[in-house]
């Protein structure tokens, strides 16, 4: 039987650090889907195809992203358990959660394969890019019971603490859509539809390569086939914990989705452009990212464990890390965008859109360095309804008002369009700050 790391006994920094670099390259990794698929469409394609594959791996992300925030229950869920030495608890949990996204990820793969046209539109994807988005949005959801599996295993990995494990198997998988794209779009020419069957075949590769880990090696805790039923009790605290989350993770997508459709009305090189943007905005905010999925598995230990004072203190370590990074990154991104941008594109309009946008996405790369520690922090606490409510502040009362506006001025400034993004992350700072204030306070008001 494996061992679980624990987080809740010596140094902090040392092990936060060596638990959330495995965690960043395995989403750096994870990101490299849908990056291939654009380096590659962007070099054999055209502006078009640049467009389908952007929009298109928008509206997939905001489903992954729906999945990913249902599984933090589960993460957090088994690392109070873990936390608590319960151990036999921990694999009705892991029961629950198997049973749970299997119904979700069969769900998922006939609505998305229905949905496709009508998403497409509501994106304003542009005519010239219209089937071919549809396209790569109906391919990817053939296999979406894949997207549900790899996130449930990469959530049970970090409520153990391993990411070890998930980065072997992404990285991997990641080689194998590479190779998938370089065949299927540059040497058959397949386009698209080829970027999208190499992004599903790499999501099946990494799924198996995970499932073939877990039996080899085991899991710290007792488990047998019958616990995977709906435990009433696990399963419906897997969802109190994890809906909040994938709502608002939903909600922000949708918002970031508003804001594509918004920018599509402008034409195809400005959807090109952003597409871009996003795609690079994806591995500037990996850092963030990471640390906040760390601190989820890192504060729930101890919070099972009632060690609060080591919560706190490893979410305050986990800002300082992520700010140092986000300095380098906001230079290169508000500086030297414009390079960042001919890695995926020939174009020089679609280049010069894309560095753009990216100006004021280097505004939020230092912003988010906290607020995603602040999230982190409050989903393993269990406070996910927090979360989700501070997000969609952010979301629907700042980011979209304020994308949309600025796209009514002229001329039109991408810059000004993508101010909306860290105006929204200020704002949500404050709201954090806040609630971290008034729960400190209601500690010491108990004691």
């Amino acid at each position: 039987m494996k061992k679980a790391m624990t987080f809740t006994q010596g140094p902090i920094l040392p092990p936060l650090l060596r638990f959330t670099l495995p965690v960043l390259l395995a989403l750096f990794l994870q990101a490299m889907y849908g990056a291939v698929d654009l380096l590659v469409v962007g070099q054999f394609g055209q502006p078009a195809d640049v467009s389908a594959v952007a929009t298109g791996s928008q509206i997939m992300q905001t489903i992954t992203s729906i999945v990913a925030g249902l599984s933090m229950g589960a993460t957090v869920l088994l690392g109070q358990k873990l936390g608590q030495k319960r151990e036999q608890e921990a694999g009705q949990v892991l029961g629950s959660a198997i049973a749970l996204f299997t119904v979700i990820g069969l769900v998922l793969t006939v609505a998305m394969m229905a949905a496709a046209g009508p998403m497409s539109t509501l994106m304003h994807a542009p005519a010239e890019a219209f089937d071919k988005t549809v396209s790569y949005v109906r391919i990817c959801s053939g296999g979406a019971v894949f997207i549900v599996a790899y996130n449930v295993l990469g959530a049970v990995f970090r409520g153990i603490g391993d990411s070890k494990t998930p980065l072997l198997a992404v990285c991997i998988a990641c080689a194998v859509n590479i190779a998938g794209d370089l065949i299927l779009v540059g040497a058959f020419r397949m386009g698209v539809a080829g970027a999208a069957i190499a992004t599903v075949a790499a999501q099946a590769v990494s799924v198996v390569l995970s499932l073939l880990a877990t039996a080899r090696r085991g899991l710290p805790f007792e488990f047998h086939l019958s616990y995977i039923r709906f435990h009433r009790t696990y399963t419906l605290h897997i969802l109190r914990l994890g809906t909040p989350v994938a709502l608002q993770d939903a909600l922000v997508h949708i918002s970031f989705l508003a804001i594509t459709a918004i920018v599509n009305g402008l034409g195809v090189v400005a959807s090109a452009g952003v597409g871009v943007a996003e795609r690079l905005c994806g591995f500037i905010m990996l850092v963030p990212s990471s640390f906040m999925q760390s601190l989820s598995a890192f504060v729930a230990q101890n919070i099972g464990a009632e060690e609060r004072s080591r919560a706190k203190r490893a979410m305050l370590y986990g800002m300082a890390s992520s700010l140092c990074c986000g300095v380098l990154l906001a230079y290169f991104s508000f500086f030297h965008g414009d390079i960042l941008s001919g890695i995926f594109s020939r174009d020089s309009e679609v280049i010069a859109a894309s560095a753009d946008y990216l100006r004021a996405y280097a505004i939020d790369t230092l912003l988010t360095s906290i607020m995603f520690c602040f999230a982190g922090y409050f989903n393993g606490c269990g406070n996910t309804t927090f979360v989700m409510a501070q997000g969609i502040v952010g979301a629907f009362a700042v980011r979209i008002p304020v994308s949309l506006f600025m796209s009514r001025l002229e001329p039109v400034s991408l810059f000004r369009v993508g101010l909306a993004t860290p105006s929204s992350t200020v704002v949500q700072i404050v709201l954090f700050l806040i609630y971290y204030l008034h729960l400190s306070r209601r500690k010491e008001m108990e004691r």
